[in-house]
């Protein structure tokens, strides 16, 4: 599996000619027997894919990529003709280096290019340093597109440590004996024993015309086909020769390839210092078909966190695959052989009986054990509250201490989550506590502010009052949070709310009013519905008792305003 974002290269598109692509892609299947399931591992290698949209691109010297500032240069088809522009500054004039290693879409060619030779007769130089961070093998031609003439003079350099060395992979000159001192040679003239030789080509370099000729060019399917035949249909004489010939396997290995621009096109002629502008260097596409390297113990290769990775099999480890697992012996590591034809050699890494120094479960336990049906190395017994493969999480209500290393016996510390605040007994990977309403605090043992902690289980409880925000009303007290003490002849949550004023001869009347409507109108159960009939029948003898009256005091139309008032305050009738 593959932890964090990870693009399958199988998803790139593919290079721009077929590969001679084996058999070699899958690293294991799971076979029946008498003893039941098992592995059965064979050598296994990456597809190839084009590795120019994965390229890093550096160009030297520093200020060689044309347009800062402007200038004008003209072509070798037109030399005088000199009324195109180089801009940095400008989208649609601008020429900088990534551009030879985009897609071009819709006929529309783009390229970078360097400054002109104003400075002859000072040589002209550029390198272009393409890089992977990572060992690939190459399958198939390397081709670089140039735009207005291929270069007279050029090398094509690799490097396998990834740019600390860097050694020739082929020269190319109109003049391979005047430039570089070697005699010409083309790939075709090469034998097997001599497969790996470092040649001098003045095919892609000799003046045919900036048009007609675009493409420099090193040739691997020719040197294949030394060995499998110009059609490569032999290709088990290739897998055999790379694992019986010293050095083969090695010569199509690289993880940098540096391009060094030595002359410019001159047309076929000298140059003339009379219009140097028409001296430059462009480079539109650079194709690098290759596959990543994996000693043959993977069938993917992942690009995780902008990293190439090979995605090991047969219980190796490393970016190339070039170590086995923890848990297995270092030293059974070989790479996987192409041999036996057609399936070849795992050479898996061998499970070994580990101890606490190599069983790497962060000292939390001295015990592993290695489960073969899934292929994983799994901690026993995991100590000090830890869990997992490597004992490398907390287990369930404890959460790791980020202040201690891994190892340390303390880390990972209870969660002691309230039981009465919190909604759970297990915290986040951070130790905070999942809170219930009102409860706040790592541990929930906490109340928010218009919250008051109570006994019983309740925890945390809304506040009904209090002396700043909630007050009761009327002269009303507040009694622990929880309940208003109303004064005579107030009642309600807070002493007003759903207090009346009650008029001499008539408190009786307006406790009725409270007690039949209520302002929650939530739906009455039948006891209270019960009540509120006798409290009507009340009503209508207190109000036969008022009207017979004698003493002063409201009459019944004061009395009719004052209860329909009462009525509208509490809500029983809609505004």
């Amino acid at each position: 599996p593959c932890p964090g974002p990870c693009l399958f290269l199988l998803l790139l598109p593919p290079p721009v000619r077929s590969q001679p692509v084996g058999a070699f892609d899958v690293c294991r299947s799971l076979l029946s027997s008498e003893a039941g399931p098992g592995w059965e591992f064979y050598a296994c290698q990456p597809p190839p894919v084009n590795m120019k949209e994965l390229m890093q691109i550096r160009v030297d010297p520093p200020g060689i990529t044309c347009g800062n500032p402007p200038e004008r240069f003209c072509t070798l088809e037109n030399p005088y003709l000199c009324s195109d522009e180089c801009d940095a500054s400008s989208p649609d004039l601008s020429h900088p280096p990534q551009l030879m290693g985009d897609r071009e879409r819709g006929g529309l060619i783009t390229y970078w290019q360097t400054v002109t030779w104003s400075r002859y007769p000072e040589p002209l130089l550029a390198n272009i340093t393409l890089s992977w961070n990572k060992s690939l093998e190459v399958v198939d031609d390397i081709i670089v597109t140039f735009e207005y003439g291929r270069p007279t003079s050029m090398v094509l350099e690799k490097s396998m440590d990834k740019g600390v060395t860097w050694m020739p992979y082929q020269y190319y000159a109109d003049d391979c004996m005047e430039v570089f001192g070697m005699m010409p040679k083309r790939v075709s003239e090469l034998a097997p024993s001599n497969l790996t030789r470092v040649i001098c080509t003045e095919q892609y370099s000799r003046w045919v015309g900036a048009k007609e000729e675009k493409a420099v060019v090193f040739e691997v399917r020719a040197r294949f086909g030394v060995l499998a035949g110009p059609k490569l249909i032999n290709m088990d004489a290739l897998y055999t020769r790379m694992e019986t010939m010293k050095g083969l396997r090695d010569f199509f290995t690289f993880t940098n390839l540096r391009l060094r621009l030595l002359r410019p096109a001159l047309g076929g002629t000298y140059v003339q210092t009379d219009n140097l502008l028409k001296y430059f260097y462009a480079i539109s596409n650079i194709d690098v078909p290759a596959r990543c390297k994996c000693n043959l113990h993977a069938a993917q290769c992942l690009l995780r966190d902008a990293t190439l990775m090979c995605d090991c099999d047969h219980n190796t480890d490393g970016q190339d695959c070039q170590r086995c697992r923890p848990g297995f012996k270092s030293r059974t590591w070989r790479p996987g052989s192409y041999l036996t034809l057609p399936k070849g050699t795992a050479n898996t890494c061998t499970f070994t009986t580990v101890s606490n120094t190599n069983c790497e479960c962060n000292g939390h336990s001295n015990r592993c054990s290695y489960i073969d049906f899934i292929n994983v190395v799994t901690c026993v017994s995991c100590k000090h509250n830890t869990r997992g493969q490597r004992c490398q999480y907390c287990r369930l209500g404890y959460y790791r201490n980020a202040s201690l290393p891994l190892d340390d016996e303390n880390v990972c510390v209870g969660c002691q989550c309230d039981l009465q605040g919190s909604s759970s007994p297990h915290c986040s990977n951070s130790g905070l506590c999942q809170c219930k309403a009102g409860s706040t605090g790592r541990r929930c043992d906490t109340c928010l502010s218009g919250y008051t902690w109570r006994e019983g289980g309740a925890g945390c409880t809304a506040n009904v009052c209090d002396e700043e925000r909630l007050l009761c009303q009327n002269g009303g007290t507040c009694l622990d949070y929880s309940s208003c003490i109303c004064p005579a002849n107030y009642t309600g949550e807070r002493g007003g709310a759903q207090g009346v004023w009650a008029p001499r001869g008539s408190g009786e009347l307006g406790a009725l009013l409270l007690g039949l409507y209520r302002p929650n109108h939530r739906q009455q159960t039948p006891s209270a519905l019960t009540q509120n009939l006798q409290n009507n029948s009340m009503l209508n003898e207190s109000t036969h008792q008022l009207e017979s009256s004698n003493e002063p005091g409201p009459g019944w139309t004061q009395l009719w305003v004052c209860w329909m008032l009462s009525a509208f305050a509490l809500g029983i009738f809609p505004h």
